[in-house]
């Protein structure tokens, strides 16, 4: 099992002079390949196979207008190319988009394999640096000399902060939790962040709503700054760490939410819903983003799979709202501003978004039982076997 630990790094003035050499040298290469593989496509269109790209860069260190590439260490540049090859094969295969050039205002980042570091008593050495560089530990129940990385990625914020990812392969993963019995379907939401089939509802913090005041205020300095001035890089410093702010709540407020939930049930069902397509939606872009609805889950995906639970993701096609969760009942509509509705089969108020969570639970269970598969990775061409039925399903639906 592959797991990775990220610590805050303190490196003194000379090592950050080496890494910020190194997170040069990395965004130099990447950019001019990436130039040269494009115009080489565009040209002969050829595709180009990571070796052709190894050869390239032997090339560009003798052309004499490089020799500062010798400087650092040779690992991260050839993982550089690495990356970039399998940017470009997921581009291809439709998983992600075309490979872009990196800018020296976001995050700076440098791959070393074992060759380029060394681990010894939990203390690191990083190729170049003669000394070991400093690290906060924040897992007092694993001992850092017992822990054998077989990578290490250092990498500085925008906002001026230090990390390294440390890659571990370990035998075998963390033992399952006990089962709890619990089950549960979620509706993810603006107003609410999480309505659980339960009946309870999560609050949506809006942590970027809270902080936009403050945000723009600190845009609003920076504007007024002279380009390439000392004082427009303190400015840009102190936006990108009101943004650090925001983001490390909003990921504080998912772990602790996720983690709650793979605790507390055994079974946990969410809709497959298009993140992507939705926040096209001028108006409600910003609020879509704030939720974090996509790191919600994938954490979901790898705690339930680390601590032995077990999570379906039901077609976002399925009606779960327009559907009486007490006797099967189909509407032929149901507008977003209407928040409850009588069933006109049997008579029950339904809070939408209540209704809409047992209904995923239930699909959940239905679709555990007949073992389909319901769990489409970000395409929505498959079709699970909820929506192949021909009239509402009913099957694992609680009866009044």
């Amino acid at each position: 099992m592959r797991t990775a630990y990220k610590v805050r790094v303190y490196p003194t003035p000379e090592q950050a002079a080496v890494l910020n050499r190194t997170f040069g040298c990395v965004r130099l290469v990447w950019n001019i390949v990436l130039a040269w593989r494009q115009a080489r496509y565009h040209a002969e269109g050829a595709t180009t196979s990571y070796a052709r790209t190894d050869r390239y860069l032997t090339e560009l260190k003798r052309d004499g207008g490089h020799d500062f590439l010798y400087e650092v260490s040779s690992v991260p540049l050839q993982q550089a190319l690495r990356h970039q090859h399998t940017a470009f094969a997921n581009f291809f295969a439709g998983r992600a988009r075309s490979p872009r050039y990196k800018s020296r205002h976001g995050r700076q980042s440098a791959t070393y394999t074992r060759s380029a570091f060394r681990w010894r008593d939990g203390r690191l050495w990083l190729a170049k640096m003669n000394d070991p560089i400093a690290f906060a530990w924040s897992w007092p129940e694993v001992d850092p000399a017992t822990i054998n990385p077989t990578t290490v990625t250092v990498s500085r914020d925008s906002d001026g902060r230090w990390y390294a990812s440390l890659a571990v392969e370990t035998a075998t993963g963390p033992e399952p939790v006990p089962a709890t019995g619990g089950q549960v379907g979620i509706d993810l939401g603006v107003t609410h962040f999480a309505v659980l089939s339960t009946g309870d509802k999560i609050p949506n913090p809006r942590h970027l709503e809270r902080k936009a005041k403050n945000l723009a205020r600190y845009q609003r300095r920076m504007a007024r700054k002279q380009r390439g001035s000392s004082n427009r890089a303190k400015a840009r410093a102190k936006v990108a760490r009101a943004h650090t702010k925001v983001r490390d709540a909003r990921a504080d407020f998912l772990h602790r939410t996720s983690t709650r939930l793979v605790r507390d049930h055994d079974l946990i069902v969410i809709e497959d819903l298009n993140v992507r397509g939705m926040v096209r939606n001028r108006s409600l872009a910003r609020a879509i983003s704030d939720c974090g609805w996509g790191e919600f889950r994938r954490q979901l995906e790898y705690k339930t799979q680390r601590h032995g639970r077990r999570l379906v993701v039901i077609d976002r096609w399925y009606p779960s709202s327009k559907t009486c969760s007490a006797c099967g009942h189909l509407l032929a509509a149901l507008s977003l501003s209407t928040r409850h509705w009588t069933c006109p089969g049997c008579g029950t108020r339904h809070d939408r978004d209540v209704n809409a969570a047992k209904n995923i639970l239930a699909a959940g269970r239905a679709v555990s039982a007949c073992g389909a598969d319901v769990s489409p990775q970000g395409s929505s061409l498959r079709r699970s076997a909820v929506k192949q039925e021909t009239k509402p399903v009913r099957d694992g639906l609680p009866r009044p």
